[in-house]
């Protein structure tokens, strides 16, 4: 019969993802990803997860797997609301609370409509490409471009964790 560590005790990167209930090669990822993400090293390179680190850790989960955030939504939280903020959504994840987030499946919608607006769009149109088209049709043109933008962002983002599972 195993002992149970203490809710304090350091965690391994096998005890971490046997916890949070992702594969290691996604905690490692995730490390890369999200500079926040730092457990402890020892000699030899052992990662050791303190307390924190597993509601760091628990939080990008909620977010990316039961919000639906994709990395960079979750980055600009990180860079918004900061790690308290995300390790409380972690928190909270673990008493069982409900965790009541709007997801954002337009995350970058705000910022490309606000450029929009100010006429400063990554993908302007030419002129020439544009005779003949009113403004809200040329204005939805650019929407729909920034969407398919996002959906190829996707696509990519899956590719790169589709070959990291295969790697393993």
């Amino acid at each position: 019969m195993a002992v149970a560590k203490a809710a304090e005790a350091f965690r391994t990167i096998s005890e971490a993802s046997n916890e949070l209930d992702v594969p290691q090669h996604v905690l490692r990822h995730w490390e890369e990803v999200f500079g926040q993400i730092r457990p402890m090293r020892r000699a030899g390179g052992r990662r050791y997860y303190r307390p924190i680190d597993l509601d760091v850790l628990r939080g990008v989960r909620v977010l990316l797997y039961e919000q639906r955030y994709t990395t960079k939504g979750v980055q600009k939280i990180f860079k918004e609301n900061g790690v308290k903020y995300i390790a409380e959504l972690g928190r909270m994840e673990a008493a069982g609370q409900p965790i009541d987030l709007r997801p954002l499946v337009n995350e970058e919608a705000d910022d490309r409509e606000s450029a929009a607006c100010n006429g400063q769009t990554g993908e302007q149109l030419t002129e020439e490409e544009t005779l003949g088209l009113s403004p809200s049709v040329r204005s939805k043109l650019e929407a729909l471009l920034s969407r398919l933008e996002r959906a190829q962002q996707a696509l990519d983002d899956a590719v790169v964790a589709i070959e990291a599972i295969d790697a393993d």
